[in-house]
């Protein structure tokens, strides 16, 4: 009987020390996905030292002019959600560690007399069914940490996601206000202009009111497009954790020109289910539960069972030595509802897994086609439109100039050439949120068809004269 004790014992230790805490909490991984994909750094402020430091370094990021690259770090060092995301590394280790030891041993004590005779028992039970699971709990537990750590770093790729698409936005918005607000300064003294010639005589009234409503219309639009930059870059402040003095940060007054032609991109859809984290999760998951299928099964009749050493004594008797087993007795419940549960819940994850891939595929091929059209659509403008509207405003400038037509035929004209900017800004914005969206669903990290719908709302319909 002492040996099997010290046998016991020295399992109990051994099992007990055969996981520990890392040293990063599973961050090093998210910290390689930031790096390589993102070419930025990941932090998790887990002391004053690591805030401290972040601080630092978005001071610094926050002193010069902020590029969309400087918006992304900034983001990955401060978004306060996903700091709090990060909080699910913590707990998927802690599982983790949790499942490598087994319980507590119980310990039973009882104590009854009766008159002058007296009964003593007590006993020291181990759950063995926790001993006899811990490598396939373990197992499980170590495939869940492998999970949160994919999900992070998903999280991490859908911040940055988000926050190079809003900076282009933030920026556009801001050029399109600055421009309104040159064409608004053109309307009012056009509007100015043809209120005097008509008080003195030399104007058609008709021709006025339709220069006051030009003015009318560029001072309404000029409010939209403002609160629309406002919107913006509120967005890009919260992505980025900000406030207090930091919310003056600077953008750049115009977008990045557009590339002298679009990168190839091959076998996207290949790339993307090699490198989808989404992809990655649904399968981590479906295997952990494939792992959890199998302790459920081997658990179904047997879910207590514990054993330990046991000692009783009666009065005038010596102490008397032995062992005590408990058991669940599986009378009522045959355990095939767990086994059931479990089979439909691998099923549901294999299920999710073809949906991933089919959602995965079709969203590359999405958004490969919106990135094309988007820089097609922005080279028409800035090869074909814009630079055509500019020879119509100099050859109007050259007619006016030989008095062959009015002054207001060639304010005419300038409206023209408004339209056509505010539609090249658009499209430019348009090309470089639709890149964004591309790599986005290249890695997993939010679909490509939220692009349209955000790139629709934001499109604001440019001025136009009524002559």
């Amino acid at each position: 009987m002492r040996t099997d004790r010290r046998a016991l014992a020295l399992a109990t230790l051994v099992l007990a020390g055969c996981t520990t805490f890392s040293d990063d909490g599973g961050f090093g991984e998210v910290q390689k996905i930031a790096s390589e994909r993102l070419g930025s750094n990941a932090v998790w402020q887990r002391t004053d030292e690591d805030a401290a430091r972040a601080r630092n370094d978005v001071q610094r990021l926050l002193a010069k002019e902020l590029s969309v690259g400087d918006a992304v770090q900034i983001a990955l060092l401060n978004n306060p959600g996903l700091q709090a995301s990060y909080a699910e590394l913590g707990i998927a280790e802690a599982d983790l560690v949790q499942a490598g030891r087994i319980g507590n041993p119980r310990f039973s004590y009882l104590h009854t007399s009766q008159g002058g005779e007296r009964k003593l028992e007590w006993a020291l039970t181990f759950p063995i069914i926790d001993i006899l699971t811990i490598p396939l709990r373990t197992k499980i537990e170590d495939r869940r940490f492998a999970l949160a750590k994919v999900d992070a770093g998903r999280r991490v790729l859908e911040v940055a996601a988000e926050t190079r698409r809003t900076w282009y936005q933030a920026v556009a918005a801001h050029e399109t206000a600055r421009y309104m607000d040159q064409v608004r300064d053109a309307a009012e003294a056009s509007a100015e202009l043809a209120r005097r010639m008509a008080r003195a005589g030399n104007f058609p009234k008709i021709t006025e009111m339709r220069e006051q409503v030009f003015y009318a219309e560029t001072v309404a639009q000029l409010a939209r497009v403002r609160q629309a930059a406002i919107a913006e870059r509120e967005r890009l402040t919260r992505l980025m954790g900000l406030y207090g003095d930091d919310v003056r940060f600077k953008l750049p007054e115009r977008l990045p020109d557009l590339p002298a032609s679009p990168p190839e991109l091959k076998d996207a859809e290949q790339t993307a289910m090699a490198q989808r984290l989404d992809i990655q999760a649904a399968r981590r998951e479906s295997e952990g539960l494939a792992e959890s299928l199998g302790l459920t099964k081997a658990t179904r009749f047997i879910n207590a069972l514990e054993l330990g050493p046991a000692r009783t004594k009666e009065d005038p008797e010596p102490w008397k030595s032995g062992y005590e087993l408990s058991l669940e007795v599986p009378i009522f419940d045959w355990g095939s509802a767990k086994v059931a549960r479990a089979e439909a819940t691998y099923m549901r994850s294999v299920r999710r897994i073809a949906e991933a891939a089919v959602d995965a595929r079709s969203e590359v091929r999405e958004s490969h086609s919106a990135y094309v059209t988007a820089y097609e659509t922005a080279k028409h403008y800035r090869d074909e439109i814009v630079p055509l509207r500019k020879k119509i405003s100099e050859e109007s400038l050259l007619r006016y100039n030989g008095m062959l037509i009015s002054v207001f035929e060639l304010l005419a004209d300038s409206r023209e050439q408004v339209g056509a900017v505010n539609g090249y800004i658009e499209a430019l914005r348009d090309y470089w949120v639709a890149d964004a969206e591309l790599q986005a669903a290249l890695n997993g990290a939010g679909g490509g068809r939220r692009a349209t719908a955000r790139a629709a709302a934001m499109t604001v319909a440019s001025p136009r004269g009524g002559h």
